[in-house]
């Protein structure tokens, strides 16, 4: 008798704490944002107004394929830059995202990867289609969080800091070829059903909080290209149902992952009220296993492709942004600067 008591107050306990991690999740989904709309979250920025962070993607492979080295040098970029937080643009866990909330991948491909002291900030995530292999609710789970206070992650969402707006996009179901051809990768579409209604109430969503946004900057964060130079060719998708909302509201950066490269490719369009300003893209994907040699070098606007592993980081202030991409090696290979006020580009 003594024994079946333990084992009921153990699973009553843990039936306990899953409730409050729930309410828990409530109360910030209610306080950040109401249903139906993006979520939002705050985070504060230095007292002289600027704002430093870095951007990293196609990650989580158990600190294989470089992806330790490329975490120690972010250590030490973060370190010297002081950054407030770190972006990843998605395909978190390879190869099939996480099985379930306790699946030892977290720890063995996030936690115990990047313990660098300037690394011990907010992680905000998106999910690739890699994720969507596994068991997306894992990732999305506030379990996480108690096992580690950095993460964040949610299919899409809007994170304020002052000066910038970042808008988070859930990119996946935007594919076509993951529903036509999904040969032997199966996904997990939970949530995101009806297919069509789930893409059309996102468009609307993100429109939504992209025209309310009075931010100086508007960064655009998501897993998949729209122009890109590398292995997977621009997302048409995208390109037919995002980009017109981004051009239309001005957006300054549209930063992905999804190809294992860092690049930059300038747009060529003028913002609609701003006719001097245009729009960057930026693929942040090299956190591990990078890709030789597979670029379209006469790719239009391209003005900056490394095939291999490395990272970027992001310098803002109310009317200059700084972005830098750095190595494996943590070597500055190539970097640009926008200015708000003038909207003059500078590339080295």
């Amino acid at each position: 008798m003594a024994v079946l008591s333990n084992l009921s107050m153990a699973t009553i306990s843990s039936c306990l704490t899953l409730y409050s991690l729930s309410i828990i999740f409530l109360l910030t989904c209610l306080v950040s944002g109401s249903f139906g709309e993006l979520q939002r979250f705050e985070h504060p920025i230095k007292e002289g107004g600027s704002l430093n962070f870095l951007v990293v993607g196609d990650w989580g492979r158990k600190g294989l394929y470089n992806q330790s080295h490329v975490a120690h040098q972010m250590g030490k970029i973060g370190e010297k830059l002081d950054i407030e937080f770190v972006i990843s643009t998605g395909d978190n866990f390879y190869d099939n995202g996480l099985k379930s909330a306790n699946d030892p991948v977290f720890e063995e491909s996030f936690m115990n990867i990047y313990t660098a002291p300037s690394l011990q900030k907010k992680w905000y995530n998106v999910l690739g289609n890699h994720d969507y292999r596994g068991n997306v609710e894992a990732q999305l789970s506030p379990i996480l969080q108690q096992l580690d206070s950095r993460w964040v992650c949610l299919r899409s969402y809007v994170l304020d800091a002052d000066i910038v707006d970042f808008f988070f996009v859930d990119t996946t179901p935007f594919v076509d070829k993951y529903f036509t051809e999904p040969g032997e990768h199966t996904y997990d579409w939970s949530g995101t059903s009806p297919r069509k209604s789930y893409i059309a109430k996102h468009l609307e969503e993100v429109q939504t909080a992209l025209k309310e946004s009075n931010a100086k900057w508007k960064i655009v964060v998501a897993h998949h290209p729209i122009r890109t130079a590398g292995h997977h060719r621009d997302t048409e998708e995208l390109a037919e149902q995002l980009l017109p909302i981004l051009e239309e509201n001005n957006v300054d950066l549209y930063i992905n992952g999804h190809d294992h490269c860092i690049q930059h490719i300038t747009s060529t369009k003028r913002q609609v009220k701003n006719p001097n300003g245009r729009m960057e893209f930026i693929t942040s994907g090299g956190g591990s296993k990078a890709w030789n040699g597979d670029v379209q070098k006469e790719k239009e606007g391209l003005e900056f492709y490394h095939d291999g592993q490395g990272f970027v980081s992001i310098e803002l202030t109310p009317i200059m942004a700084k972005i830098v991409y750095y190595d494996v090696t943590g070597h500055v290979m190539y970097q640009f600067s926008m200015y708000k006020e003038q909207q003059l580009h500078s590339f080295t």
